[in-house]
């Protein structure tokens, strides 16, 4: 007992002390993650507003030298370019290119260079129409050979008329300005890489080529949406490592600057210092087990002579404590035990009886049927759950859990932890597995079983409900779907419309909405029939679901008229969706009588909008775009957003 005694305290400390351990690795990671993930948003931002700033100082110097430049020979202009090298200090090269899209002059003379056409880049025909300045996307420079960014300035008459550009070359591979993002390192290892808007990288440190390449491959939800703008924390998993990554933009250069801290490097210091904590507390708990050590063995002497004699009762060699001592207490525990056994051996007596007389009941009954004690223990299963289930003639409450269906497993055991807590009733219809793997729907039932001043245990019925479930759910598809193409109808898809507003009420995240419908259709109807129609129908259906996304939802509202509902989708990407669509449809036919017959889609799009207070708003901006299209010419995407804007125009004139 001694021993017992101080094996349970020391566990019982130890355990303390894992506890303790434990709550504060959890609380410390996530006070941790959060405190980084701040910090490191806080140094995304100002790494992109230092760029920001550099791109800006940049552009000014090409300006005021764009304003210090007029009308002259091309030498002229060579010539006072010459006479401003200062333009060095901000870029590796500085170059002038001529309205034809021809290099006139450069800083420093690079052979080859002077008389390079442009006009194919796809800088030029952006700043021929545009006075505003301009990045280029990575390029690999013909003269030098070297990758290149161009900072674009434009050059323009007295008169207003493009003359031209002045560029700022940056070197990505030797160039002061990617150099100086190299050379810093953030706090606990952070790392910095930088994107055009399309995922090329411009800027990628030698320690995340591998992260980055992976990021590109495996192209994760919020790395696609930093590309579309967003910015914010998130985090990846990236060849088996767990990264902290923030995302911010440049928005005049349109670059997407990450910022990258791998996890381990977070928690290295708390881990540290639990280590030590644990060792502390490990030194504390040796101390304590000498100290109680001591302790116990002086108390519990007078106990060794009860604990024999207890030990013989158990092994069915003495009946009765019979101690002679003086100690009171001893006395009154002996008297208390004899008195506590003597009722036991009476009450195993009575259970036992009644314990065969439930049995036969039990057993008697066709529908399956369980006992449990107050913990939750399974005690007893009836020959008809044994056989419902394909369970042996002894089975273990593990046995029963195991043959739950594993969707349904955990809420399962929350519904029954509360009910045995709260001594109310368990009531769930959930699926089951047979011996043989077949899934099976049955309703549990269990209530607590209570005696004349306190509950007893608990029983239970379970009910094969499998055939009724089919049922149910067959009238649910049937409610929800056309039965032709196999998709949404109106009330299932009106219904996903409302859910995805409420969502965008909710959350504010971007979602589409496409309506379209057939152009040259009723052709089909007319000359090759209801059933060649139908025909076209289908296939319509399906190619169009193979151009949407899985979490997209298709509908038929009626006839030849179609729904998309887009969640989660910016109207960029929205646009490419339903172009794709309108490509996909058309390349559709069917045929009859040597007669091929093709349809077209007028296909109109539109976004949720601040304000949206019902589907109907929306189902009406959709419908008028779709309108507009068809009236436009048919075969056509159009937005909701651009044709108010045009219709706006035209009212104007």
């Amino acid at each position: 007992m001694q021993g017992r005694l101080l094996v349970g305290l020391v566990a019982t400390w130890l355990v303390i002390i894992g506890l303790l351990l434990g709550v504060a690795w959890g609380i410390g990671q996530t006070l941790v993650r959060d405190a980084n993930v701040t910090h490191l948003g806080y140094q995304a931002e100002m790494l992109s507003r230092a760029l920001q700033d550099r791109i800006d100082q940049r552009f000014n110097a090409l300006s005021r030298f764009t304003d210090q430049l007029a009308e002259g020979t091309d030498a002229e202009i060579a010539g006072r370019l010459k006479g401003n090298r200062s333009l060095l200090a901000d870029f590796e090269g500085v170059v002038i290119i001529g309205a034809d899209g021809v290099v006139i002059a450069d800083l420093p003379e690079v052979a080859g260079r002077i008389g390079l056409e442009t006009s194919s880049r796809e800088f030029f025909p952006m700043m021929r129409h545009s006075p505003w300045p301009l990045v280029s996307r990575p390029f690999m420079g013909r003269a030098s050979l070297q990758p290149l960014v161009m900072m674009l300035v434009p050059r323009f008459t007295v008169d207003g008329e493009f003359d031209g550009m002045v560029g700022g070359l940056l070197n990505l591979a030797h160039g002061q300005f990617f150099r100086s993002i190299a050379s810093q390192t953030f706090q606990h290892q952070g790392h910095v890489a930088i994107f055009t808007a399309e995922g090329e990288p411009i800027f990628v440190p030698d320690s995340l080529t591998g992260h980055v390449k992976t990021l590109q491959r495996l192209n994760p939800e919020d790395f696609q949406l930093a590309l579309d703008g967003w910015q914010g924390e998130t985090r990846h998993e990236l060849d088996g490592e767990s990264m902290l990554v923030a995302y911010r933009q440049v928005w005049q250069a349109d670059w997407v600057v990450a910022l990258m801290m791998p996890r381990r490097s977070v928690i290295a210091p708390l881990h540290a210092f639990l280590e030590r904590l644990w060792w502390t507390w490990l030194v504390a708990a040796l101390l304590m087990l000498l100290v109680t050590r001591w302790w116990v063995r002086r108390q519990l002497t007078p106990l060794h002579r009860l604990e024999q004699q207890i030990a013989e009762i158990g092994s069915g060699a003495r009946q009765q404590l019979a101690l002679s001592t003086s100690l009171r207490e001893l006395i009154q525990v002996s008297d208390a035990f004899n008195h506590l056994e003597y009722e036991r051996s009476e009450a195993l007596y009575r259970l036992r009886e009644r314990e065969a007389f439930l049995n036969a009941i039990l057993g008697s009954t066709p529908t399956g049927m369980f006992v449990a004690d107050l913990k939750g223990d399974v005690t007893y299963l009836n020959d008809a759950l044994l056989a419902m289930l394909g369970l042996g003639s002894v089975a273990s409450t593990d046995d029963l859990w195991q043959h739950i269906h594993e969707d349904d497993l955990e809420d399962a055991r929350d519904l029954w932890r509360h009910a045995l807590r709260q001594g109310s009733d368990f009531l769930r219809q959930l699926r089951m597995r047979d011996s043989d793997g077949e899934v099976l729907w049955v309703e549990v039932h269990a209530s607590l079983v209570r005696g004349s001043d306190k509950p007893l245990g608990i029983v239970g019925t379970v009910k094969d409900i499998t055939e009724r479930r089919h049922q149910e759910a067959l009238r649910r598809w049937e409610a929800e779907h056309d039965p032709l193409t196999g998709l949404l109808n109106r009330r299932g898809f009106e219904r996903r419309l409302e859910e995805a507003l409420a969502d965008f009420t909710k959350t504010g995240t971007p979602s589409a909405l496409i309506l379209f419908d057939l152009d040259h259709f009723k052709p089909v109807n007319d000359e090759g029939g209801h059933a060649l129609g139908d025909e076209l129908l289908r296939r319509v259906s399906q190619v169009v679901a193979w151009e949407t996304r899985g979490s997209d939802h298709l509908g038929r509202q009626g006839g030849d008229e179609f729904g998309l509902l887009l969640p989660s989708c910016t109207q960029e990407h929205a646009e490419r969706i339903a172009e794709s669509l309108r490509d996909a449809i058309a390349r559709v036919s069917v045929s009859q009588a040597e007669k091929e017959y093709f349809v077209t889609a007028s296909i109109g799009l539109t976004q949720f909008l601040d304000g949206d207070d019902s589907i109907a708003t929306v189902l009406a901006r959709a419908d008028a775009a779709s309108y507009a299209a068809k009236h436009g010419g048919r075969n056509a995407v159009v937005v909701h957003r651009d044709w108010v804007e045009r219709e706006a125009d035209s009212s104007v004139f």
